[in-house]
């Protein structure tokens, strides 16, 4: 074989096939695990197939979502925390599945990277994984990228794609059927969840508090921790209660927070009317608030303000929809109703 000048190699350049194909072997058990009736996850294809009779459907449309976990990647990387990042990027795409009343059948994955680090790699689709085990979700496949000169050594960027399947007369929201009077019904969150983090960060700065710092609104936890906690999942217990028509509509609180994301729920004509004081704000929102003199308004519309997801019922369903989110171990609370829009 005739040798070149130079002797170039994809390694030489930044790119380790060896590494790539690491990766692959190390995540092909996480994959294992999170089968399903429908999907037989098998890392190394060119495409996945999903059984929709096998998963029980009958007359199903499919529902998709694409979403990613924004700056918070960020704290992730400067803290070295990125075994729950992954469980951010699966429920920014699920939840929003779930509004649509559909359910998360499988999940693919877009890693990219500077400089593949096999081990935080791992770690990071170990997160994925857990995601779509509490999603129900088979994690079918991904890709991984490795672009040096594009990302730094030590960054790298995370995409999520879902897919899901609702039957035809169960697509939420139920617009039709909505009434001034129905009941808004919100769900906790864990936390700031996946938005906002531009925001936070940049408070976070202004109280001159590293990362590794006691978190001043959570005992026991330190800042990074505290703003790290994952993204909640609500697929087990909200689904069943929109398989029994007990739901007609609901909406993931992410960008846009509590001003933004629930009208798109809402049919033409109705409005929601909160009542800001059926809940408590949790304790770091108020941080942030004050730390940030980040008004009550601005608050509202880029942070969920405690409450992750929020479903419309009606006042008869109200009782079953709050027992059976109690029996979920959910932390369900009426929020407000639906109003004729001004």
């Amino acid at each position: 074989m005739t040798e070149r000048r130079n002797g170039l190699t994809y390694a030489k350049a930044g790119v380790d096939i060896d590494a790539g194909a690491a990766l692959v072997e190390a995540i092909k058990p996480l994959a294992a695990a999170t089968r399903r009736p429908g999907a037989e996850p098998s890392l190394g294809g060119f495409g996945a197939l999903f059984d929709l009779k096998a998963a029980g459907y009958a007359d199903p449309l499919i529902v998709s979502t694409t979403d990613g976990v924004g700056t918070k990647l960020k704290i992730a990387i400067e803290t070295g925390r990125h075994d729950h990042i992954g469980i951010d990027l699966v429920a920014m795409c699920v939840n929003d599945l779930l509004a649509q009343g559909a359910e998360p059948l499988l999940f693919l994955d877009y890693f990219a990277t500077g400089k593949l680090d096999v081990q935080t790699a791992t770690r990071v689709v170990a997160g994925i994984a857990e995601g779509c085990r509490q999603a129900g979700a088979a994690l079918v496949g991904g890709e991984t990228a490795e672009m040096p000169g594009m990302y730094a050594a030590e960054d790298y960027d995370l995409a999520g794609f879902s897919l899901g399947a609702v039957e035809r007369d169960g697509v939420l929201p139920r617009l039709a059927e909505q009434r001034p009077g129905d009941l808004l019904i919100g769900l906790a969150s864990s936390g700031p969840h996946s938005n906002g983090y531009s925001l936070i960060r940049r408070i976070v700065e202004l109280s001159g508090l590293p990362w590794e710092a006691p978190a001043p609104f959570a005992k026991g936890l330190s800042l990074a921790e505290a703003l790290m906690a994952p993204t909640r999942i609500y697929i087990r217990s909200v689904l069943p209660l929109i398989k029994r028509g007990l739901v007609k509509g609901g909406a993931h609180i992410t960008g846009g927070g509590l001003i933004e994301n629930p009208p798109r729920a809402i049919a033409k004509g109705l409005a929601a009317r909160f009542d800001w004081g059926a809940w408590a704000l949790p304790p770091v929102f108020a941080w942030l608030r004050d730390v940030g003199g980040v008004e009550d308004v601005e608050l509202r519309r880029t942070f969920n303000c405690g409450m992750g997801f929020l479903l419309i019922v009606a006042p008869d369903d109200a009782d079953q929809v709050l027992s059976g989110l109690l029996a979920a171990e959910e932390a369900p609370f009426v929020c407000g109703e639906l109003v004729l829009e001004d």
